[in-house]
């Protein structure tokens, strides 16, 4: 593999590797303070893709498009914490579990009545693409790394700099110490289901960018999303953020050997191996069982 060759898979990598750390901030978010990974995160994203497409044509703005699609997708999962999952505090996990389960088939299901099966697209200005050492990178991916970024240090900048932060990584640690504290859980909650709603969107829009906006292209990316955050420690959400990143590079220098067919397979394989040496993931910390 030559260097050109090899640079353009580390910015393909690179760009693929933070889309998996949006959708794995996401998981990892709502398995440290709601306590239960969702899986219709993947679904939240593709809706945000749906949502920006009208947006787009409705508008005639990529960007009036995308804010919109944040917006929308932020008001659907707080919508679904206020309508389903908060009926489960206090439940174990897998009763959340499956009822994320069924709102992923109940949000892909309601998108394929609408909208049907056909294929849509951004409309994105062509543009010539920037040659650096070899590699050719669209500017428009230079704008995606770049909002995406700036979205993951975001949402890590209002966990770990903010009040709210504070509060939600409070109940993430001691839920119940939490609750004796005097901590308001409904707005810890408002707060987590609207972050969680931002990172699924900036990444279905990225995700909607890259490729056509399908039912089913936010579903394809859960298991890299969840290899994601169990990688980076289970309620992690800078291990998800790394690990995501690392796993868009794997998965793309890795090309050359699996072909891009087999890509979903290495995170599949990390995901098992993960479980089976570390369960805590590499940067998390054992806990005992309580």
């Amino acid at each position: 593999m030559s260097a050109a060759v090899g640079l353009n898979l580390a910015v393909a990598g690179l760009i693929q590797g933070l889309l998996i750390a949006l959708a794995g901030l996401a998981v990892s978010l709502c398995f440290a303070v709601a306590r239960f990974p969702n899986a219709a995160t993947g679904d939240f994203m593709t809706f945000a893709a749906y949502a920006g497409v009208a947006a787009q044509a409705w508008t005639g703005s990529l960007l009036a498009g995308a804010a919109s699609a944040v917006l929308l997708t932020a008001g659907l999962a707080v919508a679904s914490y206020v309508l389903v999952f908060r009926n489960f505090r206090g439940r174990s996990l897998v009763a959340p579990l499956i009822a994320s389960i069924g709102l992923a088939f109940l949000l892909r299901s309601v998108l394929t009545f609408f909208v049907g099966f056909d294929q849509h697209s951004f409309h994105v200005p062509i543009a010539r693409a920037i040659v650096f050492a070899g590699a050719r990178v669209r500017p428009i991916d230079l704008w995606l790394a770049g909002t995406s970024a700036v979205t993951l240090l975001a949402v890590l900048a209002v966990l770990f700099l903010t009040p709210i932060g504070r509060r939600m990584r409070a109940v993430a640690d001691n839920p119940e110490l939490a609750r004796a504290s005097g901590i308001r859980a409904r707005a810890v909650m408002l707060t987590l289901w609207t972050l969680i709603g931002a990172c699924s969107a900036v990444g279905g829009v990225m995700l909607g960018l890259q490729t056509v906006v399908v039912p089913e292209m936010g579903w394809n990316l859960l298991l890299p999303a969840f290899a994601a955050a169990v990688l980076g420690g289970v309620g992690n959400p800078t291990g998800a953020v790394l690990a995501g990143i690392a796993l868009g590079l794997v998965q793309a220098l890795s090309t050359p050997l699996v072909g891009f067919t087999y890509q979903t397979a290495i995170s599949f394989i990390l995901l098992i191996a993960t479980l089976v040496l570390r369960p805590q993931g590499l940067l998390g910390r054992a806990e005992p069982v309580r």
